[in-house]
């Protein structure tokens, strides 16, 4: 009897040194309760006639790009989907008070939502895990990085406005099954910018939304689209670009003011010009690339190079003409100052001496110069007396040569000083015309630009 008790009273001592088995916790009871007959490939209701409504949300964070050439623009946003899972339902007091809890998203069913206009997934982090809570009521945060295709209209660069949609409907199954709704209220998903990062090039307007349906094999499936409205920022493309495209215009209508007849005008201008193409080379990546409609600002730098070029041609014809008749007076007086100083050369002498009166008298009708009677009779004197000249006879000859030289080079001066003034009058109203035109297309450009900003 004695060992009986013995024994027992050691299995009890055994049996206390034992460490006893811990309990399974209460969020494991959980999860294994709720998924022990999970079936994360059926619609989670009991009554298969009753929609699912997916409740979605929209945060937009940054615009990041925006490709005018393949028409995409990339963001980054938090999205939320929230909906109701009738199979995920338990009492908070049988497992420890808890109300909330994180399940693995390849556990149990997910919707099949989509964005219509998606291209590429970027950088987005994945979310392993959405939150359900005692009610049914799963959540589905997530931040998501996508490139989407959008219609961007590059007209009015840089002072544009894109409007890109994002679109959101289930990809196989009709309203009937899966109905899409918005969680919070329109008004206030349009002007919620808390969360956009408003330092970037972009700036946004607002995000308004709407809920359509869209009919297609005689069954209706639901959407939500969103449309983000976004205004680049001109500010650093005014000052990249515009400013010293204007500033080389400037300079280009202040050379005029350099003289005609001073040779560095041509040259100037073409060191303008010059310049202009490498700043436009060097500021190609700058601009936008549009397959169908060029930009307003790829015109303005084709019209200013036009312009520049039409600047030049216009100089470059005025000098022409200039130094032209300079040229036909340098000849002219040539052939009246070659005089033959000896005997034999006297004849030839007073014949290119009528010659230069005849000369004169052409310019003085053309423009109004006059010859001294006294040289004229001088002349006519000389050809009496020239078949036998004497020693005064000759030096009459000499001082009546220098004489004629002088009053030609006077001539030849008075001739190119008012063709030099006619050529001035010219250049004047060709420049008076070029501002014109300049205005013309400066008041264009702009009106089109406040056109398309206030459309």
């Amino acid at each position: 009897m004695y060992l009986i008790w013995l024994t027992l009273l050691f299995s009890v001592y055994l049996a206390e040194c034992v460490p006893e088995k811990p309990k399974r916790s209460a969020l494991n009871q959980l999860t294994r309760t709720l998924l022990r007959k999970y079936d994360c490939g059926v619609r989670p209701v009991h009554n298969w006639t009753s929609p699912t409504v997916i409740y979605i949300d929209l945060v937009l964070q940054s615009v990041l790009d925006v490709d005018g050439k393949t028409q995409s623009i990339t963001t980054s946003m938090w999205y939320r989907q929230i909906w109701t899972d009738e199979f995920l339902v338990w009492d908070p007091e049988e497992f420890d008070g808890i109300s909330e809890i994180s399940l693995s998203s390849d556990a149990i069913w997910i919707p099949d939502v989509i964005v219509s206009e998606f291209v590429d997934e970027g950088k987005s982090p994945p979310i392993p895990y959405v939150y359900v809570n005692s009610s049914g009521s799963v959540k589905n945060y997530r931040p998501m990085q996508v490139v989407l295709a959008c219609s961007m209209e590059m007209y009015a660069f840089p002072f544009d406005k894109q409007n890109c949609s994002l679109t959101f409907r289930s990809w196989l199954h009709s309203v009937k099954e899966i109905d899409l709704a918005l969680w919070r209220s329109a008004e206030a998903i349009a002007n919620d910018k808390r969360q956009f990062m408003n330092d970037g090039e972009w700036e946004l307007l607002s995000i308004p939304s709407r809920y359509w349906k869209s009919h297609q094999d005689d069954t209706d499936y639901a959407h939500i689209q969103f449309n983000v409205l976004i205004r680049r920022r001109p500010l650093l493309y005014v000052v990249g670009l515009l400013i010293p495209s204007i500033f080389l215009m400037l300079v280009d209508v202040i050379s005029f003011y350099l003289p005609l007849n001073s040779g560095t005008r041509i040259v100037f201008k073409i060191s303008i010009l010059l310049g202009y193409t490498v700043f436009r080379v060097n500021l190609t990546d700058e601009m936008p690339v549009a397959a169908v409609r060029t930009p307003l600002i790829g015109v303005f730098f084709v019209v200013c190079m036009a312009l520049l070029m039409l600047s030049l041609i216009k100089s470059i014809l005025v000098v022409k003409l200039l130094h032209h008749s300079e040229k036909e007076v340098r000849q002219m007086s040539i052939s009246a100052c070659l005089l033959d100083k000896y005997g034999s050369a006297g004849h030839s002498f007073i014949e290119s001496a009528l010659t230069s009166i005849k000369t004169l008298d052409h310019i003085n009708s053309a423009g109004d110069y006059e010859l001294e009677p006294s040289l004229e009779g001088d002349l006519l004197s000389l050809i009496e007396i020239q078949d036998a000249p004497t020693g005064l006879e000759w030096l009459l000859q000499e001082l009546v040569s220098l004489r004629l030289a002088l009053s030609q080079d006077d001539s030849e001066s008075s001739a190119q000083a008012d063709w030099l003034a006619l050529c001035s009058k010219l250049d004047c109203i060709l420049f008076r015309l070029y501002l014109l035109v300049l205005a013309l297309y400066a008041g264009t450009l702009l009106m089109l630009w406040v056109n398309w900003s206030f459309a």
